[in-house]
C-alpha cells in the first residue's frame, strides 16, 4: 500500500477514479460514515432498490442505528481496511472523510470504484426522471418534506430524499415509481475528491431557492463566494424547466438573471408572480389566498406558523400547481401534513409547560423560529435555549445577529460553545458578546458551559404556561427528554 505521504494534495483531491457500474450490473454498495442523516438515507435507498448494502462509522446511535438494523444493513463500528473485504462494487465516501481516512485511502489505493453521496444519488436514482430540487440557506428540509407529501397525496409516488424525518415516522427517502424525484439540495461540498456543492449534481428541471444568506463559513470565504454557487445552481436549471425563487429578497431575486429557464418569483409583495394575501393566523395554523399574477389560484391552509413557513408553503404551491396538481388536492395534503421532526416539534407538556424542539442554528432561522412560536402561542412566555454547534455557527461573524435574534424571546439560556481542535480562536464566537447584545435589548440571558449545567437553573426558572424552545442542530445532551422527566418528577 502506498504511503499517504507519497501523495500530493492535488492527487488526493483529483485522483482518477475507476468507472462505476451501471445500475443493472451493480450488486454491492459500501458507505463510509454510514450513520449520518444523508448517508443513512442513501444506504436505505440502495437497500430498497435491492442491492447488498453495508458500511461503517465511528459510533452508532439511534435512531439511525435502529433504522439500519431494521433494514438488515450490517454496520462496522470503527474504521478498518478489513471492513472493505471482500471488495464491494461501489464505495460511497461521506464528505466528513479526509483524504487520509483509513478506509477512503484503502479504497483509493486498491482502485475501488468510488462516488460521493450526491453523485451516487444522481447516477442511480435521479437520472432519467423529472428532478425537483429544493435549495436555500434556510427552509430546505421543511419545504422538501411538505412538497413530498403533496406529491404523494396526489398519487404521483415520487422518489425522494430529504435530510429529515416526518413526524409521522415516514422515512426520509424512497425510490418511488413515478416520474418525479424530489431532493433537498445542499450547497455544502460533496467529498474530499469532489469539492462541488452537492446540489450541482442533481441537474434540476424544477428548482426552488428559499433564501441566500452567508453560511458554512468553514468552506465559503464571503457572502459573494457563497452567492456565486447559487448563481451557478440557478444557471443549471434546464432550459425547459422552472426556477422558483423568493422574490421579496433582493439577493435571491437577483438569481433570475443567471437563469436560462422560466423564472417565477414568490412572496407577499405585489410584483411577485405567485403571492400570498389575506393571511389569517389562528391556533390551527395559517390560511391565505394565493394569486398567480391577478388570478386567484385558491385559498390554502397549512398547520404551521411563522412567516418562514408561510413562504415555504407558497413555494410548494407554486411548484405543485405548475406540475399539474389541482388546488383541492394540495389543500387535502396540507390538512393531513404533520410536519418534520425537529421543526417546531412539540416534544411534550408537563404542568402547562410545553417543550418544543427545533433545528434552528443560523441567526435568521433562530429569529424566524422564535417569531413562529410567538405566532402560535401569542400569550405565553417563550424561554429559549440555544446551542451553537456547527463549525459555521460558532464564528465571530454571527455574534451580533444571534444577539438580535435571541432578543425575540422572553428569557434566554445559552449553552456556550467550547473551543474544538478545528476552531480558529481568532474567529471564535465570544459568548459574552451575545449575552451583552441580548441584555442590551432588555431580555434576561444566562450562559452555561453545557446543557448539563443549564438544566437545573432552567427548571428553577420555568413557570406554568411557559413554552420552552430548544434550538440546535445537535442532540443538546438529550435536554428535551431530561427536562420533561425532571418536570414530571417534581410535579409528581
Amino acid at each position: 500500500m502506498k504511503a499517504l505521504s507519497d501523495y500530493t494534495d492535488a492527487h488526493l483531491r483529483q485522483f482518477v477514479r475507476p468507472p462505476v457500474a451501471d445500475r443493472a450490473s451493480l450488486r454491492s454498495v459500501y458507505l463510509i460514515a454510514i450513520c449520518g442523516t444523508g448517508m443513512g438515507s442513501m444506504a436505505a435507498m440502495f437497500r430498497e432498490a435491492g442491492f447488498a448494502v453495508s458500511g461503517s462509522d465511528e459510533a452508532v446511535y439511534p435512531p439511525m442505528s435502529e433504522r439500519l438494523a431494521e433494514l438488515g444493513i450490517p454496520v462496522h463500528i470503527g474504521f478498518s481496511p478489513t471492513n472493505l473485504q471482500p471488495h464491494p462494487d461501489l464505495v460511497i465516501v461521506g464528505n466528513a472523510c479526509t483524504p487520509t481516512h483509513v478506509e477512503a485511502a484503502y479504497a483509493r489505493d486498491n482502485g475501488l470504484p468510488q462516488m460521493s453521496f450526491p453523485e451516487a444519488l444522481a447516477h442511480y436514482f435521479i437520472r432519467d426522471r423529472r428532478s425537483i430540487v429544493v435549495a436555500g440557506t434556510h427552509g430546505k428540509t421543511s419545504t422538501t418534506g411538505l412538497l413530498i407529501h403533496v406529491f404523494q397525496t396526489a398519487g404521483l409516488d415520487p422518489g425522494y430524499l430529504v435530510g429529515g424525518v416526518s413526524q409521522t415516522g415516514a422515512s426520509g427517502q424512497a425510490v418511488g415509481t413515478g416520474n418525479f424525484f424530489i431532493t433537498e439540495g445542499d450547497e455544502y461540498d460533496s467529498a474530499y475528491f469532489d469539492k462541488e456543492p452537492k446540489f450541482f449534481h442533481y441537474r434540476p428541471d424544477v428548482a426552488i431557492v428559499t433564501s441566500v444568506e452567508f453560511d458554512h463559513a468553514d468552506i465559503y470565504d464571503s457572502i459573494e463566494d457563497y452567492t456565486a454557487v447559487f448563481e451557478r445552481f440557478a444557471a443549471g436549471v434546464s432550459k425547459q424547466g422552472r426556477l422558483i425563487i423568493w422574490g421579496d429578497d433582493p439577493r435571491v431575486k437577483s438569481l433570475a438573471r443567471w437563469a436560462v429557464s422560466e423564472v417565477t418569483t414568490y412572496g407577499v409583495a405585489l410584483e411577485n408572480g405567485v403571492r400570498a394575501a389575506n393571511v389569517v393566523i389562528d391556533s390551527e395554523g395559517q390560511s391565505f389566498d394565493v394569486y398567480s399574477a391577478e388570478t386567484l389560484v385558491g385559498r390554502f391552509k397549512v398547520p404551521a406558523w411563522g412567516r418562514h413557513n408561510l413562504l415555504n408553503t407558497l413555494a410548494v404551491v407554486a411548484v405543485s400547481v405548475g406540475e399539474g396538481i389541482d388546488p383541492e388536492s394540495i389543500n387535502r395534503a396540507f390538512a393531513s401534513y404533520q410536519g418534520m421532526k425537529r421543526r417546531q416539534e412539540i416534544r411534550g407538556e408537563v404542568s402547562g409547560i410545553t417543550v418544543v424542539d427545533d433545528f434552528a442554528h443560523h441567526p435568521t432561522a433562530v429569529r424566524e423560529t422564535i417569531l413562529g412560536i410567538r405566532d402560535r402561542w401569542p400569550d405565553r412566555r417563550i424561554v429559549a435555549i440555544f446551542e451553537p454547534r456547527t463549525n459555521s455557527s460558532r464564528r465571530k461573524v454571527f455574534e451580533a445577529p444571534y444577539g438580535r435574534a435571541l432578543a425575540g424571546a422572553d428569557v434566554v439560556f445559552l449553552s456556550s460553545p467550547p473551543l474544538r481542535y478545528n476552531d480558529d480562536p481568532a474567529d471564535f464566537m465570544d459568548a459574552k458578546a451575545v449575552v451583552d447584545a441580548v441584555n442590551g435589548a432588555g431580555v434576561p440571558i444566562g450562559v452555561w458551559p453545557s446543557p448539563d449545567e443549564l438544566l437545573g437553573p432552567l427548571i428553577s426558572e420555568l413557570k406554568t404556561g411557559d413554552v420552552v424552545l430548544i434550538m440546535s442542530n445537535g442532540a443538546v445532551g438529550n435536554l428535551h427528554r431530561r427536562l420533561l422527566d425532571a418536570l414530571a418528577a417534581s410535579k409528581g
